[in-house]
């Protein structure tokens, strides 16, 4: 794994990596984590090791404001984190080839599906463990929504750590309209999801599914919790992703 930098949608410099094979590379793949999450998190570096070994390079990286990233976190929202993977896409093409491949975990799923038409390289789509409707994370502080409307921000505590919610994300997330991006997709699209997620319900993967058009494609993740923390889990999404893209790239 090489560390990157490039140039995000709002002019800070997003931390990034790639895992690269040494040879013979077949696709490069771009990879979104989830929501106030980082590149790091175990699902994405497990993922992108795999997909190495398959021979497919993998770009992810940092949204705006979070993991070793600069910026704010309380100025992003939905439509920021769709525009800094355009972004990453762009540095791609210019430093290495385009990414030929989407993949998108929980949050960043529905972002990757909502960026992908900027991508014309990217000729499949992945997600796992997405929700159909972005508004959706707002669950995560349903409890400071009052707050949060009526003072136009607040304090909120996400996975134990602290984060401040303005009124902007959560305007932004209700107006994104994802079923109008799913349906005119025009890509490869693979739906992946754990039917015992507790955090996206398994309702979601068919919702998606049903939007888009063929080819399309849906893969249970059987047990696994929604942030793919068992290696067995990640190692099998993986295989999955390398064996199935292999049609379209």
């Amino acid at each position: 794994m090489d560390k990157i930098q490039f140039t995000g949608s709002t002019g800070e410099t997003l931390a990034a990596s790639i895992d690269k094979p040494d040879s013979n590379i077949r696709a490069y793949a771009l990879f979104a984590h989830c929501f106030t999450c980082t590149k790091d998190i175990f699902a994405a570096a497990r993922i992108a090791k795999v997909l190495k070994e398959q021979d497919i390079a993998v770009v992810r990286f940092d949204f705006t404001g979070l993991g070793a990233s600069e910026g704010d976190f309380a100025n992003t929202n939905f439509s920021s984190n769709v525009e800094d993977l355009v972004a990453a896409a762009n540095f791609m093409r210019e430093e290495f080839k385009a990414p030929a491949i989407l993949i998108g975990h929980s949050l960043g799923g529905s972002a990757v599906l909502a960026a992908a038409n900027q991508i014309p390289e990217a000729r499949a789509v992945v997600t796992l463990g997405s929700p159909a409707d972005v508004a959706h994370v707002a669950d995560n502080f349903q409890a400071d929504r009052e707050k949060i409307m009526r003072d136009g921000e607040a304090d909120i505590c996400l996975v134990g750590r602290p984060f401040k919610i303005k009124k902007q994300f959560i305007e932004d997330i209700e107006g994104i309209k994802l079923q109008h991006h799913v349906s005119n997709l025009k890509k490869a699209l693979l739906v992946m999801h754990a039917p015992l997620d507790k955090t996206v319900g398994i309702e979601n993967a068919g919702t998606i599914f049903s939007w888009a058009r063929h080819p399309k494609s849906y893969v249970s993740l059987d047990d696994a919790d929604h942030l793919i923390s068992r290696k067995e889990d990640a190692e099998y999404a993986a295989h999955v992703i390398s064996t199935w893209a292999k049609k379209y790239i």
